[in-house]
């Protein structure tokens, strides 16, 4: 089912008579583009709109040039209504509201006067075969610009300038990097979520990124390590070890049986990765660890489509991308998948990061996962 037909299953199951997106993710997921000027609010300078029958493109006479000759990729720019109203005039809220007729229902997912609200998350789900193609481009660049980073990392370095290199590669690839985080030996043991400072690195560092291009979002990890802990390498594969059983548990929740193609029932949910998840760090010695960190979900036009938690009753879809990250204590394995009928396949990975094989825990399925790089100095 493409893009226009679940719009079209969308309206016609809620009785809606138009749908409309200004949030930067939604307008990509239906354009390929992108709608944002100012980082600073929800919505971006431009909405798209579905009534059924055409796709209207609403924006300010400053940006409606831009945005048709630039900005709609995987859509056929004579093929969009465009409504251009005088910046000085109105919102964009008021100038989708004035789309709308005074007997007919519509939703935005913005607030919009006289307008439902709607969730694009479901509509985002699962991937189209373009975007799975964009997905692997997006994927392998990411994983590119930041080991390219990693392999030069001095333990005299900051936090804060290893972050800045990291945004410099991505940004070089036309990679915008909504997340990215740099933990040095000291911190990363504190805290899941190390924010950069001006901390040297130190004896290792955890560099984790969520990068976006056309709205798509690939998340993923790598260690560096100059003298490692002697905990780190254990902790590291543990951490790999339940990444890879979420992997095969997703698969065996979207599509059915275990990943190697087995026979089973489709139709899990997240909270049931979410169980094997737990199910996992017991099995690796770290019992309880899953409370001291989210453990990711599904990626997609956003870094997170949905976060999986005990009982959560979100659909495992497939084709989706799945980024899990479970963390145990100073050690992180993470990275962006695509599951599918046919397997799983690792987004974010370049075949020039050292790996090692990591078996599910109770599943079959072996992955290669990265380890951290010992640098000499």
């Amino acid at each position: 089912m493409d893009k226009r037909d679940r719009l079209e299953a969308h309206l016609e199951s809620t009785g809606l008579d138009s749908v409309w997106f200004a949030r930067p993710n939604a307008f990509a997921w239906l354009t390929g583009g992108n709608n944002v000027v100012d980082r600073e609010g929800d919505a971006g300078v431009a909405a798209i709109g579905y009534d059924g029958a055409e796709i209207t493109l609403v924006a300010n006479n400053i940006e409606a040039d831009r945005i048709v000759a630039e900005e709609l990729p995987d859509l056929e720019a004579d093929a969009v209504s465009v409504v251009e109203f005088p910046w000085h005039a109105s919102s964009l809220a008021a100038a989708i509201a004035d789309r709308v007729g005074p007997d007919e229902r519509a939703a935005a997912d913005i607030e919009v006067p006289g307008l439902e609200r709607v969730d694009p998350t479901a509509l985002r789900q699962p991937l189209t075969e373009r975007d799975r193609e964009r997905y692997r481009d997006l994927g392998e660049e990411t994983a590119a610009a930041v080991e390219s980073v990693c392999r030069e990392l001095q333990r005299g370095d900051t936090e804060h300038e290893v972050a800045s290199a990291l945004r410099v590669a991505l940004s070089a690839r036309n990679i915008e990097a909504p997340v990215v985080l740099v933990g040095g030996a000291e911190r990363v043991q504190r805290y899941r979520h190390y924010t950069p400072t001006e901390a040297e690195l130190g004896d290792y560092v955890l560099v984790s990124v969520t990068a976006e291009r056309g709205g798509l979002h690939a998340s993923c990890t790598r260690t560096v390590a100059f003298d490692p802990p002697a905990w780190l390498e254990e902790r590291h594969r543990a951490a790999a070890r339940v990444e890879t059983t979420a992997l095969a548990a997703t698969r065996a929740a979207a599509v059915g049986g275990d990943a190697d193609g087995s026979e089973g029932t489709a139709g899990g949910t997240a909270g049931d990765v979410f169980a094997a998840i737990q199910d996992a760090y017991d099995a690796v010695g770290y019992e309880g660890e899953w409370r001291r960190h989210h453990q990711g979900g599904a990626a997609g036009f956003a870094g997170r489509e949905w976060i999986a938690t005990p009982g959560h009753d979100a659909p495992v879809e497939a084709p989706m991308a799945y980024a899990w990250n479970p963390t145990v204590r100073g050690a992180k394995s993470e990275d962006t998948a695509l599951v599918t009928d046919d397997g799983i396949e690792l987004l974010t990975a370049t075949g020039r990061w050292p790996t090692v094989t990591a078996t599910a825990v109770d599943r079959d399925l072996e992955l290669e996962r990265p380890v951290p790089l010992v640098r000499e100095e």
